[in-house]
């Protein structure tokens, strides 16, 4: 089998404390590499550091925007000297999250522009969380993309069937959480029916958003298979097909990552 988990936070409360194990059962169940991702430039030694010691592990760096008032001295600059790094893959996370409002939607914009700049310069993808904040995040990758192409991924995607085919047409991938499998569901899982089979990724954002059957625990890279196999069988296709696929996904994306 091979799974890929392209978003998850190794270095989060929940997991941290029993990294190997986490890692081990991972491992057992099929995933062949994992995406470790930074939200605070505080991380990125760390995450860095994992990558360098764990083959199947890369890193991104990047400021989410709940933290991007903290950040106001990480530019684009800082960003690209960073990402220079041989384990680095993407820029992120980075984006709008208007549900929260915990930094100043001035600020995360400010900051998701320097994030597009360093993808752009560099080749990264850029990964790009968005909440409630659709026509902004809608407006701000158009606007910036007609200035010099970019690549990238729409993570957790939970918006609006509109906003994946503007996405989609920007160029950009879309990745599937345990989101997808809740009960309340129902349009998301429309979407995941028909987003194109080239474009699709799947992740589990863990320790967040554990899908069923393991909803209410601890989410673990692990578990990117029971979010695999639901998808799978939403499309109407094998499991092993749509692991293969969003696996070679997650390469041709990410090229800068070696399988």
């Amino acid at each position: 089998m091979n799974l890929v988990d392209s978003h998850c936070h190794l270095n989060y409360k929940g997991l941290i404390e029993q990294q190997d194990e986490v890692l081990t059962r991972a491992r057992a169940g099929g995933v062949t590499a994992m995406l470790n991702i930074s939200t605070r430039e505080s991380e990125w030694d760390e995450i860095v550091g994992l990558a360098e010691q764990q083959p199947d592990i890369w890193a991104s760096v990047g400021i989410h925007p709940h933290e991007a008032d903290g950040h106001l001295g990480v530019d684009a600059a800082k960003l690209i000297d960073r990402a220079r790094h041989e384990r680095v893959i993407g820029i992120g996370e980075t984006g709008l999250d208007y549900f929260y409002d915990h930094s100043d939607r001035a600020q995360q914009r400010a900051s998701f522009v320097e994030h597009i700049v360093a993808a752009r310069e560099t080749g990264l993808p850029l990964i790009v969380h968005t909440r409630d904040a659709e026509d902004d995040t809608a407006q701000i990758l158009s606007d910036e993309m007609a200035r010099g192409r970019f690549t990238g991924v729409i993570h957790c995607f939970t918006a609006s069937a509109d906003f994946a085919r503007i996405a989609l047409d920007l160029g950009f991938y879309i990745s599937l959480s345990g989101i997808v499998t809740f009960k309340n569901a129902a349009d998301l899982q429309d979407v995941a029916k028909w987003l194109p089979h080239d474009r699709i990724l799947v992740e589990t954002d863990a320790p967040f958003l554990a899908p069923v059957p393991h909803r209410g625990k601890t989410g673990e890279p692990g578990f990117v298979a029971d979010t695999t196999r639901y998808v799978a069988g939403l499309r109407g296709e094998t499991f092993e097909a749509f692991a293969q696929q969003t696996s070679e996904n997650f390469y041709r994306l990410f090229t800068k990552a070696v399988p």
